[in-house]
């Protein structure tokens, strides 16, 4: 019964017309939405790429100031007594 009513009704042209002018729109919202989806995907992931280059930098000067260090107390000491520490 459903059946014989929609094939009847896609027999008519301007029922033709509106399904195709339907899935027309259909297929390009849902176009739309992917990219919309896709842009804030990319979006997080350029957050993600901001944070880890900051975490590296800092990580990067721990390791400089470690290397730059005072070797042993009396290297300490003699940093502390010419006040270049």
């Amino acid at each position: 019964m459903w059946a014989s009513l929609v094939v009847g009704l896609l027999a008519r042209p301007w029922a033709r017309r509106a399904t195709a002018i339907a899935l027309v729109a259909l297929t390009i919202t849902l176009f739309i939405l992917n990219l919309r989806r896709t842009a804030e995907r990319a979006g997080r992931a350029g957050e993600r790429l901001d944070q880890l280059e900051q975490t590296h930098a800092i990580h990067r000067q721990m390791l400089d100031a470690a290397a730059r260090r005072p070797r042993s107390r009396n290297d300490l000491l003699d940093r502390l007594r010419d006040g270049g520490f």
